[in-house]
């Protein structure tokens, strides 16, 4: 028997794999657990039945820049989070607008982030979002100096539950986030 034939079982094994799995499973993936050639269009068509079946439940399927995956519906992580009270990293206001500088307007040398905030980018900052692998070098600006040209990765997207960078909030929205003040990791570009 093909496991393509039987409908139910074709979408129990795809749902086992994404329940299991501790990272989004890409449509390349999700072949791979078939002996015979699946269709990529068999597989989101499933995809789309699984996602609607768990409709309503506390875990939803869904779909992030590197894949699918079930989580949590976000009204629902404040009772999660209280099985591990230990607290999420907390990441400095210049981190923070760093990453959204990289994001918005990628892709921008440090040369380019550091005229938008007004002040120098320390080496830990941009360390930082290079060791969470939410930012990479994608090249060099064509300049003396060949800049390193920084932008986000899917890893930032997944971790944010974003599919696309179209995912992200207005550039507006964000303005009433931050928090005026100056940290001691920066420093004014004019010192």
């Amino acid at each position: 028997m093909s496991m393509t034939g039987d409908p139910t079982h074709f979408k129990t094994v795809l749902e086992t794999a994404l329940l299991t799995a501790s990272e989004p499973l890409s449509v390349g993936q999700l072949k791979k657990l078939f002996a015979e050639e699946v269709a990529a269009a068999a597989i989101n068509d499933a995809l789309d039945e699984i996602q609607r079946a768990w409709l309503g439940r506390g875990v939803e399927l869904v779909r992030l820049s590197s894949g699918w995956r079930f989580r949590a519906r976000t009204e629902l992580t404040p009772y999660l989070a209280r099985l591990n009270p230990e607290k999420p990293p907390r990441y400095s206001r210049a981190v923070m607008e760093t990453l959204a500088i990289i994001a918005y307007k990628q892709p921008v040398t440090r040369g380019d982030i550091e005229s938008i905030r007004g002040v120098t980018v320390s080496t830990g900052v941009v360390q930082t979002l290079l060791e969470r692998a939410w930012i990479e070098v994608i090249g060099h600006k064509e300049v003396p100096g060949r800049p390193g040209l920084y932008a986000t990765t899917r890893k930032f997207l997944d971790d944010l539950g974003l599919n696309s960078l179209g995912d992200l909030p207005p550039l507006a929205e964000l303005g009433a986030l931050v928090v005026p003040g100056i940290e001691p990791d920066d420093s004014p570009l004019d010192s």
